[in-house]
């Protein structure tokens, strides 16, 4: 069977179904099979990218998703937003990050700076 592009839902299911199979004895890298696999995966991410887009977290999701997959507390954060009640105002959205706050935090837990610079809806309150 050739590969072809992915252009309609029938050709993404039956690309799903092709890869799907390898997941379970993944070819060797630079087999026949594997260039196989690996295009496929190609064809299918671009595919899902196009029609089935992820949009990125809002800054503070992304701070307390590092927060909870790092086991942090908001102590931690002091390093890159400053004082604790500061901290709190972020993560509260009464108060939006500075740009030298997103470097840090960028730089000190690897948040990705993507998800930083997005708006932040603050709270109706601040």
């Amino acid at each position: 069977m050739e590969i072809r592009p992915i252009h309609t839902d029938d050709d993404y299911q039956v690309a799903l179904r092709e890869v799907s199979a390898y997941f379970d004895n993944e070819p060797e890298p630079g087999t026949p099979e594997g260039d196989r696999f690996e295009v496929l995966l190609t064809l299918v991410e671009a595919y899902e990218a196009r029609h089935f887009p992820i949009d990125l977290p809002d800054p503070v999701e992304a701070i307390k998703f590092r927060m909870e997959q790092g086991g942090l507390a908001p102590k931690d954060l002091v390093p890159a937003i400053g004082r604790l009640n500061r901290v709190y105002e972020i993560l509260a959205r009464k108060r939006p990050l500075t740009l030298n706050m997103i470097w840090r935090l960028h730089e000190q837990f690897g948040i990705p700076a993507e998800s930083l610079i997005r708006p932040t809806k603050l709270s109706a309150s601040a």
